[in-house]
């Protein structure tokens, strides 16, 4: 059994977890599902929508926020791979869901990976969309920019700079006036308040060395219109994850925005297909 250690799990705070049972007269899974969502998201801004999804063919649900999202409170210093890869698995432990599949979304794939590579004997499967395992010059200046702009109090750049790089160009242009007007709220409270602690974590992100030695059915989701993470990244996630599943939906960063019952079918069909 892996055994967390102690002082790199006290540098996080505790995480607000949600856990959604299995439906009501399901067949239960074999396994739990674990959730891990991207950078200045959250569980109910990149999930809302899979957890019921997942709930009804038998899922038990782990959620948790990281630092600075949700009802989480933001870290006291910077974000550490191992150790929110460590917490993240610890929260479905202390559920009582031992073993699981871990659907990450962007850091969330990083975030996925790792644990993946510090408890084997927990991680039965994964699901990587729009992932990456090391930051290329290209995402690293959308990162930069992001930080920039937080650190100066400039929401409204931020929420441009978000919408531009997390939308595909037809989604935005798509977008009524409301909806447009929503994406590019300038409120301070708007992003997550660990905004700057998770991108920072992008940026240090490298888990090529852990890839060659996943050896639980992976699904990898490219998105092929991501402005912010190309879809090389996926691809280079499946080709260098023995025997990973690749996968491909044409939407900007986000899917579970631009294109929900697309890409949450793709990911209860594999978990269905390969018995997770």
């Amino acid at each position: 059994m892996t055994k967390i250690p102690a002082a790199t799990a006290s540098r996080l705070p505790a995480l607000s977890t949600t856990v959604t049972p299995a439906d009501e007269g399901t067949v239960p899974a074999a396994h739990g599902v674990l959730l891990a969502h991207g950078a200045t998201g959250s569980i109910e801004g990149n999930y809302a929508g899979l957890v019921p999804a997942l709930a009804a063919t038998g899922h038990t649900v782990v959620a948790p926020d990281y630092p600075g999202s949700g009802r989480t409170p933001r870290a006291e210093g910077p974000l550490e791979l191992d150790a929110l890869a460590d917490a993240l698995v610890a929260e479905a432990v202390a559920a009582g869901v031992e073993t699981f599949t871990l659907i990450g979304f962007s850091l969330g794939t990083a975030v996925s990976v790792r644990a993946a590579a510090r408890h084997p004997e927990r991680v039965r499967g994964l699901v990587l969309t729009a992932g990456l395992a090391k930051p290329d010059h290209r995402t690293n200046i959308w990162l930069d920019l992001w930080l920039r702009l937080l650190d100066r109090g400039d929401y409204a750049g931020f929420a441009q700079a978000r919408a531009l790089s997390g939308l595909s160009p037809e989604a935005l242009n798509s977008l009524p006036p409301a909806e447009l007007a929503a994406v590019l709220d300038d409120s301070p409270d708007a992003p997550p308040a660990g905004s700057a602690e998770q991108t920072a974590l992008v940026k240090e992100v490298d888990t090529t060395g852990d890839l060659a030695g996943i050896t639980v059915p992976t699904l990898v989701v490219a998105t092929t219109e991501d402005q912010l993470i190309h879809p090389s990244h996926s691809r280079y996630l499946a080709e260098h994850i023995p025997g990973a599943e690749y996968a491909e939906i044409a939407t900007g960063h986000v899917p579970m925005v631009e294109r929900p019952a697309e890409w949450e079918g793709m990911i209860v069909k594999f978990l269905g297909e390969r018995g997770l």
